[in-house]
């Protein structure tokens, strides 16, 4: 990336990453989640959302590398927390699982490493919206289970309101 281009994602004042492998069941939920959000709901001028599927590592590195930068992320992905599946709820980076903390391959979860990078070195809010997952198959099984599928309206609700949040908090 050369420094003087800003890919259009840096200059929002809020990135919506969705995250995950759709071809491995409830993993595919930030994907899913950010394909539900540029369908049914309006998105805001200051807000981009990509569905990055397992390719957030290049976009969080082409962040930290750009002049301009969001001033928060939100990422959408599935989780295993043990919760009720279909339940969505925030997490921050702090309060992630141990076993994502250093993983570049099971579910292709960005490196929290860069995204705290991204918070702690550049000031950039991270927020993580998250879904507990009901199946993540080992072997390639496309699709959303149904509470899974049925928790995409309810993210949409919680990311969309962080985002307005996040403006009110600028403005302040």
């Amino acid at each position: 990336m050369s420094k003087d281009v800003v890919p259009e994602y840096a200059a929002k004042r809020v990135l919506i990453l969705g995250v995950g492998n759709v071809l491995f069941g409830d993993d595919g939920f930030g994907s899913a989640a950010a394909e539900y959000l540029q369908k049914n709901r309006k998105i805001p001028n200051d807000v981009y959302i990509m569905d990055v599927g397992t390719g957030a590592g290049d976009i969080l590195f082409n962040i930290a590398l750009s002049t301009t930068k969001p001033q928060e992320i939100i990422i959408l992905d599935s989780v295993d927390m043990k919760r009720k599946p279909g339940e969505v709820f925030q997490l921050s980076l702090d309060e992630l699982p141990a076993d994502r903390m250093s993983d570049f391959s099971m579910h292709f979860f960005p490196s929290p490493n860069v995204l705290k990078e991204l918070r702690d070195q550049m000031g950039i809010r991270v927020i993580i919206v998250a879904c507990q997952a009901e199946r993540m198959p080992d072997s390639v099984s496309p699709g959303l289970s149904d509470a899974v599928q049925k928790a995409l309206p309810k993210a949409a609700e919680i990311v969309l309101e962080l985002a307005r949040k996040a403006k009110v908090e600028t403005k302040n």
